[in-house]
């Protein structure tokens, strides 16, 4: 099994112009765009619902936002995922 990735992480230079809305907004709120969503960029439909779906579930609701990011992040760790 390879170390590499089989589809590169589009840069916002290198993303197609349906997807550049949606990189914009993460760059504004997060200051990058988060790796899924660098990939994702290679299909600009499912990267797009993929941000709406990303909106809904790590936005206000019963769980605190924070608490969503620091699981997230946990389990990334635990993954061992490359950030």
């Amino acid at each position: 099994m390879s170390d590499e990735a089989r589809l590169p992480r589009l840069g916002p230079s290198e993303a197609p112009e349906e997807v550049r809305p949606t990189f914009d907004a993460f760059i504004a709120e997060r200051g990058k765009v988060p790796n899924l969503f660098r990939v994702a960029a290679h299909a600009p439909l499912i990267a797009a619902r993929l941000a709406a779906l990303n909106k809904v579930v790590m936005g206000p609701g019963e769980v605190p936002v924070i608490l969503k990011e620091l699981l997230s992040t946990r389990v990334s760790h635990i993954n061992l995922c490359d950030y």
